[in-house]
């Protein structure tokens, strides 16, 4: 391939001076997909893409073997209510999840059937950034009924779950479904008994909590305002919050909060097991700060609450529920970046009044507890769940006084997830745990003899291959230390076991050292507070059994040491993130994993902006690089999608000091004619309403045109896939992209594929 051989894409001479700027844009045009012009272009990349595709070797085997790992299926965390229990099931061979609900008979089990609401979110990050499936939790019980089967509602693979709540009796189920990965849900509400349908569709429901009041007649959530009610352009926000009459038409619903309060704003309402507190969260956009109010609806009549405020105007994120002593549960990162978990009066419920119950850790961040205080339990307890430098842990404290009195045991170092209890009264927790072999697995933990056991494992049975992996701890550019997962196979001579803070060969024993440098792939998010732990992954595990190593990097951005990690990572601090990331590439060189030459680099969405920014500002440093549904143009990112809910993340180019930290970095401004780039696959997704394929349609033709590299084998390529958005997808979708991804990584990293 030479450069000349790519898609003709005209070059505009289109200069805006920003602020004092001087900003180029050559390929605005891009910009609209529906132009023949775009079209067009687009039909000669796919054409480019097949052919590039056609000559990869390995992708057949890959994709059969990255199925062949996902055949475990999946099994959700159980959520109970009434005398039901629901969770989501994947068998093997299924597309996507099903909803399944499931009566245990009597005397099997626990008799006290109930339900746990989950503690209230204090504001989302990104919506499914890197996020499971909406709805569906990692992990849940063999058997059951089938309440909801996407596949059988849409046999296309199009339709997705994105989100159920039934009600506190187990009577009624509140759904939402998208199309083609629109993520545009329509919410419905079911009989669970006869599985017929009593109320709905309604639209504009996207990202909607639903918090039902006892009886299952009525609930609370969130809606946008109809289009005709908003500006042009602004019809993705506009939130508001609503009470809801199972069965009246949605115009009719009563409204209960949001007007006066930024655009951008998410919300989320949850109500307690009794019915008598409503607790009503509001974040601007994904910043990591929110109000919370509450209100007791035994003094108020529910559509008319009398909200009081538990935080207001604060920088921190905070949620709260009250338990079923009475008191009110405050979980808080303000004064304890890591969190802690406080008690309140309910009808006192400000700042002035949290006393806490489970102080901030020094180096574990608190990420969420379950209270177990049921006849059964041998005394009511408190289980909190942290992570130590992203490694899972669970202890066991006095509810009462907070005390600390033993450990959950886990088992190894990995991750726990989804974490729920019985609202009404129960000694029994459940929870997911995964790490780099294990598939998600429910695990029981149960207050009344102290024991943990395996509550059930996903429907299929897979032999994961023999991989290993070791937590190295690297320093940035700036001296901060920083911490990687790196995973290999049996025959990359990583570590032989499981360990901590150290090198390859770091102890001076030799143990981890490796037998020689491999291809590998350096992984990164890096943004939103999102932590990445260790978890099973069909990818990761492919690449590693063919010979390869995966290092996964817990850049700043994430959460892995708490909110102040976090925002190291923000706004004019952006550049720590990317220089965290070419340090570990610097690492894995140093200690003898890899070699430029060898080594490409993985990442999507805010990761896809990170590799962006990875190639154009060390293009020497790496061989390959994929980048998935990214954020490119820094300077007109807000203009599109869900954009101008990520400026208190990346700050605003309406602002003269925001838009140079922007331009510092903003990869599309960044491209250089004549540079040798790495090899280059974009992969974008025409539904994706969140971040707007034009990004990547922008990029590559710059870099086409830019790049030295064609004559040399490093293509610049574009893959697109219709009628999928940017996060859930049938299983044969991703098995596909997952091996074209690792096929192209492959073959431009070295390694060697059956």
């Amino acid at each position: 391939m030479t450069a000349d051989q790519y898609p003709y894409a005209r070059r505009l001479d289109l200069i805006e001076d920003l602020f004092g700027h001087d900003v180029r844009d050559p390929y605005r045009w891009l910009e609209d997909p529906d132009s023949e012009e775009t079209r067009a272009w687009l039909r000669a990349e796919d054409d480019l893409f097949r052919a590039h595709e056609e000559e990869l070797p390995g992708v057949a085997a890959l994709a059969e073997r990255i199925l062949e790992l996902t055949g475990t299926g999946h099994i959700g965390v159980p959520v109970w209510r009434g005398a039901r229990l629901f969770f989501t099931r994947r068998l093997p061979g299924q597309e996507h999840a099903v909803l399944c609900t499931f009566n245990p008979e009597p005397g099997a089990g626990d008799p006290e059937p109930g339900a746990g609401d989950p503690e209230p979110g204090a504001g989302d990050p990104e919506p499914g950034a890197g996020d499971p499936e909406p709805g569906a939790g990692p992990a849940g019980a063999d058997g059951g009924r089938t309440l909801i089967d996407p596949i059988a509602i849409d046999p296309s693979g199009r339709t997705t779950l994105d989100g159920w709540q039934p009600d506190k009796e187990g009577r009624s189920l509140a759904y939402q479904l998208s199309e083609g990965g629109s993520e545009e849900s329509l919410l419905r509400v079911m009989d669970v008994e006869t599985g017929e349908l009593v109320d709905g569709p309604i639209d504009r429901c996207r990202y909607s909590p639903i918090a039902w009041l006892p009886g299952g007649k009525a609930f609370y959530y969130t809606r946008r305002l109809p289009p005709g009610e908003v500006p042009a352009g602004e019809e993705q926000f506009h939130r508001r919050v609503y009470l809801h009459r199972v069965g009246s038409p949605a115009e009719d619903d009563v409204l209960i909060f949001g007007t006066g309060r930024d655009k951008t704003t998410y919300y989320s309402a949850a109500v307690s097991r009794d019915g008598r507190w409503l607790t009503i969260s509001a974040a601007r956009g994904t910043e990591p700060r929110n109000d919370l109010w509450i209100a007791d609806l035994t003094a108020s009549d529910p559509s008319a609450p009398d909200l009081k405020p538990v935080q207001v105007g604060a920088d921190a994120r905070t949620g709260a529920r009250v338990g079923r002593d009475g008191r009110l549960y405050v979980y808080t990162d303000a004064g304890a970046p890591r969190g802690r978990l406080a008690v309140a009066d309910p009808a006192n419920p400000g700042p002035e009044g949290w006393q806490d119950l489970i102080a901030s850790d020094t180096e574990a961040v608190l990420e969420g507890y379950a209270i177990l205080d049921g006849e059964r339990a041998a005394r009511p307890v408190l289980l909190v769940v942290w992570t130590r430098h992203a490694i899972s842990e669970i202890t066991v404290h006095d509810l009462t006084t907070g005390a600390r009195t033993g450990t959950v045991p886990l088992p190894g170092p990995g991750t726990v997830g989804g974490i729920s209890e019985r609202p009404e009264g129960g000694h029994e927790a459940w929870f997911a745990y995964t790490d780099n072999t294990t598939p998600a697995t429910v695990m029981r933990y149960d207050a009344s003899g102290d024991e943990t056991q395996v509550w059930a494992r996903p429907p299929g049975a897979v032999e994961a291959p023999a991989v290993t992996a070791r937590q190295v701890a690297y320093r940035s550019k700036d001296g901060t230390k920083v911490r990687m997962l790196v995973v290999g196979g049996a025959g990359t001579g990583t570590a032989s076991r499981a360990g901590r803070d150290a090198g390859p060969g770091a102890d001076g024993t030799g143990e981890g050292r490796p037998r020689g440098p491999r291809p590998a792939i350096l992984y990164g998010y890096g943004g939103f507070g999102i932590s990445l732990t260790p978890g099973y992954s069909s990818n990761v595990l492919a690449w590693a059994e063919a010979g390869g190593v995966y290092a996964i990097a817990g850049l700043r951005g994430g959460s892995e040491e708490g909110e102040e990690w976090h925002r190291a990572g923000m706004l004019d601090r952006r550049q720590a993130v990317v220089d965290d990331f070419h340090a570990a590439a610097e690492k894995l060189i140093a200690g003898g994993w890899t070699t430029p030459e060898q080594l490409g680099i993985y990442g999507g969405s805010n990761g896809g902006l990170l590799v962006g920014a990875a190639i154009t500002q060390r293009p020497d440093l790496y061989a390959a690089a994929v980048c998935s549904a990214p954020l490119l143009d820094m300077v007109r990112y807000e203009q599109f999608g869900l954009g101008e809910t990520w400026n208190t993340e990346y700050g605003t180019a309406a602002d003269p000091e925001q838009l140079g930290w922007l331009l510092s970095y903003s990869p599309y401004h960044h491209v250089t004619e004549g540079v040798n780039y790495p090899s280059i696959l974009f992969t974008v997704f025409d539904n994706d309403s969140r971040v707007d394929p034009m990004h990547a349609r922008k990029m590559c033709a710059a870099l086409q045109y830019a790049t030295s590299a064609p004559a040399a084998g490093r293509p610049i390529l574009l893959r697109r896939e219709a009628d999928v958005g940017h996060s859930s997808r049938a299983v044969s979708r991703s098995v596909a992209l997952s091996a074209d991804v690792l096929a192209f990584l492959a073959a431009h990293t070295g390694l060697l594929l059956p």
